[in-house]
């Protein structure tokens, strides 16, 4: 299908649900103008990472809002393991890409304070950042103010910290040419579009994309797994997830 019928499909799917422009771009943290291209048709090639988010806000599974656009060849759909898994998800930090403790450490060298007294800091409102209650922006500016770093932005010392798990992301090929797979994760705003489009991530087609900032909670929370088991569109059986 064409970008103009994904549009006319997503917008039918939008008032099928009784919402404005406005409001799903409340709900799925959309600007207004993005989401009107992607509708009338003047984008491309939407991210899946933003089509997913639209999903989700619908209270839809990317299967159910995009029909045949999205499906893929049916062997890979009807793929089954010996042990009934037919969706795979992978966890992100410390699964897919290496754990970012390493920005503690250059958060102390830059601040003079004690890397302990950095994560702690960290940890007291990381859940509120990825589940969304806290955005990054208020995130940065209070733990700058608290460290001495007026220009504080946690997205640049993250990304300088990471590296791809190699071994994994050969897991995530071999997954992707087999079953259904997708990714969830608790992360912060922003930040899957951002290591995709470095190619920190495997470049594979993810069915689904279960981001704790988009759905509004984080893992072990119940809200998560379902809205995880909603956008596979598998019962809770025949999903495995792969974590750190």
């Amino acid at each position: 299908m064409d970008e103009k019928g994904l549009g006319k499909q997503l917008q039918a799917a939008r008032q099928t649900a009784g919402l404005t422009q406005q409001a799903l771009c409340h709900k799925a943290g959309l600007s207004y103008s993005t989401l009107a291209k992607i509708e009338r048709g003047a984008i491309k090639a939407p991210s899946i990472f933003t089509i997913q988010g639209i999903a989700s806000a619908l209270g839809l599974s990317l299967a159910d809002l995009m029909g045949d656009i999205g499906q893929k060849t049916p062997e890979r759909l009807t793929k089954t393991s010996k042990s009934g898994v037919r969706f795979v998800y992978f966890d992100i930090n410390g699964c897919l890409v290496r754990f970012f403790h390493r920005a503690f450490t250059k958060i102390a060298t830059d601040s003079g304070a004690a890397p302990d007294l950095i994560e702690t800091a960290f940890w007291h409102d990381n859940d509120d950042v990825c589940r969304g209650d806290l955005s990054i922006d208020d995130f940065n500016a209070s733990f700058g103010r608290q460290f001495g770093l007026p220009d504080f932005d946690w997205r640049v010392y993250y990304l300088e910290s990471i590296e791809p798990i190699a071994g994994m992301q050969e897991l995530v090929r071999w997954a992707a040419e087999n079953y259904r797979i997708g990714l969830l994760s608790n992360i912060m705003p922003g930040q899957i579009d951002t290591m995709m489009k470095r190619h920190i991530l495997p470049t594979v087609a993810y069915d689904a994309v279960v981001d704790s900032s988009q759905t509004g909670a984080i893992k072990p929370e119940p809200k998560m797994y379902q809205a995880a088991q909603a956008a596979a569109g598998c019962a809770p059986n025949e999903i495995l997830l792969v974590d750190d």
